[in-house]
């Protein structure tokens, strides 16, 4: 037999908090806005290849300073993978700071 005082279904769990809710909705909000700067940084960093190629193939070396944008850019695509995943709590830039290249 049970003890008549534990709970056996759902019904009798508490209902969340209210700023539980709230933070989740911010959260979808943001989830939405980095989604698009995802695919907008995808598109960033797909042509950025193609240019880091061309000036590669120009002058048989590959541009520094693209280089180290492209590796922060990558750091950021994680960042954002990251937020996404619910593996961080921190939402990425333009809310918090540029990832460094090093």
């Amino acid at each position: 037999m049970s003890e008549p005082n534990t709970p056996h279904n759902q019904d009798n769990a508490a209902p969340p908090a209210p700023g539980k809710k709230r933070q989740l909705g911010l959260r979808v909000v943001f989830m939405v806005l980095m989604g698009l700067a995802f695919y907008l940084a995808t598109s960033v960093l797909i042509a950025l290849a193609l240019v880091q190629l061309l000036l590669s193939i120009a002058s048989d070396a590959p541009n520094e300073r693209l280089r180290d944008f492209g590796r922060a850019l990558g750091r950021y695509l994680r960042q954002i993978a990251d937020y996404l995943s619910f593996a961080r709590d921190e939402v990425p830039f333009p809310f918090s700071e540029w990832p460094d290249a090093d």
